[in-house]
């Protein structure tokens, strides 16, 4: 990891949930107070999602605290958040989920050189068997973790 890295938020289930394909790094377009609160690790991208119509991306659900100094002219902590990409990939997004089944998830927001940037990746989602054969395989493989060290 580069010495200028800081990861401040993960969506844990983006793994769980979704198979994981092609993934991106986007900036964020963000307000004074919003960014002070994302340093300060407020964030949650547990219901957040990527909308992305046919030339610009956008981040949706994705909860930032309000900023306690920022008083009244503090942000709505939900609104929707602008994505920093090239044309090119949000053309290739949008072909994406254009298909059935496929959609964009956030998989985490950190900061790089003081900016906050976020880790996208176009997801299918998992099927209740899948689901339930990557907890065997995990349970598996702490189990010989286990046995190895006994």
């Amino acid at each position: 990891m580069p010495e200028n890295f800081k990861v401040v938020a993960t969506n844990r289930k983006a793994g769980f949930e979704y198979f994981l394909f092609e993934r991106f790094e986007a900036g964020l377009a963000l307000k004074g107070s919003e960014i002070k609160s994302i340093r300060a690790g407020q964030i949650s991208l547990a219901e957040s999602y990527i909308r992305v119509d046919e030339n610009q991306a956008w981040l949706i659900e994705a909860h930032v605290a309000p900023y306690i100094q920022a008083n009244r002219f503090n942000h709505d902590p939900k609104r929707p958040r602008r994505l920093l990409l090239h044309r090119k990939e949000i053309r290739e997004m949008w072909d994406a989920v254009r298909q059935k089944g496929v959609t964009i998830v956030p998989v985490r927001v950190y900061l790089k050189n003081g900016r906050a940037k976020i880790e996208i990746a176009i997801a299918k989602g998992k099927k209740l068997h899948d689901k339930r054969e990557a907890i065997a395989r995990r349970d598996a493989e702490r189990e010989m973790d286990r046995e190895a060290s006994s």
